[in-house]
């Protein structure tokens, strides 16, 4: 009798434990939503786009539960570093800046900066032809920072809280042009808002590493996301999510 009730007693505290450290297991992902087609609100307003779709597939080969989580742009290290989240996956350029704050994965995809002006302009992107002119870019991005270490003495710099104001204002012309992700504008080319705008010039940088950032301490979770992302990239989940969303591969 007394061997039952050792065996229940047993059974009964490995399975609350198993349950805590199960529960334990459920990862929360921090991004901005407003970049298609990489973090968008879809029409059911779930949050969804290439980001979010590799993310979770990291999460699927980790064997963990991971729910997104909705941010500013320029709070989401200082929220992931206060543990409002445990990874960002906000098509977050690797920069030594950012590298004193968090830690990144190995890279997800490659990134391109180039400017987008409207297709009825004559626009040249050599500094001499952009002297004087307005140019935007998203608020603590690579290509704000971009534009200020490279072009601040010749032109004015417009600087804004989303993406989506940016295009506003380029689209209504309060700026000749404007410098960002080259895959991101690509979808909005790519659509009726963007029909009347093109890409100038050859991309200003064309290796921008794009990883997922993770807190300093948490070396143990940035090892099993980049052992995640070598598993999908091997096995073709990471080129059907590509594909998905684009008809070239920007891994």
């Amino acid at each position: 009798m007394e061997h039952i009730k050792t065996f229940v007693l047993g059974a009964v505290f490995s399975l609350f434990f198993g349950t805590q450290a199960f529960a334990a297991e459920k990862l929360k992902i921090g991004t901005e939503g407003a970049l298609p087609p990489f973090t968008m609100i879809s029409p059911k307003g779930e949050v969804v786009g290439f980001d979010i779709d590799i993310a979770q597939a990291l999460c699927a080969k980790m064997k963990v539960e991971c729910e997104v989580v909705l941010f500013d742009w320029d709070g989401l290290i200082p929220a992931l570093n206060s543990g409002k989240f445990d990874m960002l996956a906000a098509s977050m350029s690797v920069t030594e800046e950012r590298k004193q704050a968090i830690s990144f994965t190995d890279p997800y995809y490659t990134n391109k900066l180039q400017f987008v002006a409207p297709k009825s302009v004559d626009f040249k992107t050599d500094k001499d032809s952009l002297k004087g002119k307005v140019i935007g870019a998203q608020r603590a991005t690579i290509a704000g920072i971009w534009l200020e270490d490279h072009l601040e003495d010749v032109i004015d710099i417009k600087l804004y809280d989303t993406q989506e104001n940016a295009y506003l204002d380029l689209s209504t012309g309060r700026i000749d042009a404007m410098l960002f992700d080259k895959y991101a504008q690509w979808e909005w080319l790519n659509s009726p808002a963007g029909k009347d705008f093109e890409f100038k010039g050859e991309p200003v940088f064309d290796d921008d590493k794009i990883a997922i950032g993770v807190r300093k301490n948490d070396d143990e979770l940035r090892e099993r996301l980049n052992k995640a992302l070598a598993e999908i990239l091997a096995d073709g989940t990471y080129e059907k999510i590509n594909a998905k969303y684009f008809p070239f591969s920007i891994y």
